[in-house]
């Protein structure tokens, strides 16, 4: 059903394993505390969100049946240090009627380019009995800045995916630029590839708008070439408000 990793397998796991090593060591870091790099705030913060959206999708790929989600995260972060936890309802194949993602990294800067390294767990309860329910990522972010435009490149690698997928890859560009103080355009495009599962290339664009009261609305448009695997991938229109406190 899905088609194996084409590209030099030898070489996409050796960087696998340099970026596991890399998140590990600076997750392992945060929980003994030890410094890495020079902290990017100094206090202690706690942030939280809440947010409703028409359907919930990830990695380019809807993740609740067409049908509405809704989510909630919470953050603490110190010393750039950060743990957060995200769920969402879904709705997958698999039986699966939620995600649930924590995280454990630490964000900095370096010479003004941002850097965001971390381990996360993403588990999906409701799986049916039989299919791989959780996965570990390590994901490494790159962001810089320069004015009103905002750049970033995410790199994503499982050892072990959900269900039957063994490695996968996700890389990811995304480009924004403010339109004003409230309003942000963006957009990205991303690559998976993966041994035992979908291959496929994403993209999204959309406006995220600041409103009163700590809420926010972003309407996007999301997309893949990979519409032969079923609906899932297919092109949607996606609009999502949440709350910030």
């Amino acid at each position: 059903m899905y088609k194996k990793v084409t590209k030099d397998g030898s070489k996409y796991r050796l960087a696998g394993v340099v970026l596991t090593v890399l998140s590990l060591s600076i997750a392992s870091a945060a929980v003994a505390g030890g410094p890495v790099a020079a902290p990017t705030a100094a206090e202690t913060r706690v942030t939280a969100q809440i947010g409703v959206a028409s359907q919930y999708v990830s990695k380019g790929v809807a993740r609740s049946n067409d049908e509405p989600s809704v989510s909630g995260s919470i953050e603490l972060s110190r010393h750039g240090f950060y743990g957060s936890l995200f769920a969402s309802s879904a709705e997958l194949s698999q039986g699966s009627d939620a995600e649930v993602v924590a995280t454990l990294g630490y964000r900095t800067k370096i010479a003004e380019i941002g850097l965001d390294v971390s381990v996360i767990n993403r588990d999906f309860p409701g799986t049916r009995a039989g299919v791989d329910d959780s996965l570990i990522e390590n994901q490494a972010d790159l962001s810089g800045q320069m004015g009103p435009v905002s750049t970033r490149v995410r790199i994503n690698y499982t050892a072990d995916g959900f269900g039957s997928t063994q490695e996968a890859w996700w890389i990811e560009f995304q480009g924004g630029v403010a339109l004003d103080d409230y309003t942000k355009a963006t957009v990205a495009v991303g690559d998976r590839t993966a041994e035992g599962g979908a291959e496929y290339t994403a993209w999204n664009v959309g406006v995220k708008r600041k409103l009163p009261f700590d809420l926010a609305l972003d309407v996007r448009w999301y997309d893949t070439d990979g519409h032969s695997y079923g609906d899932a991938y297919d092109g949607r229109l996606v609009a999502a408000l949440t709350y910030s406190f």
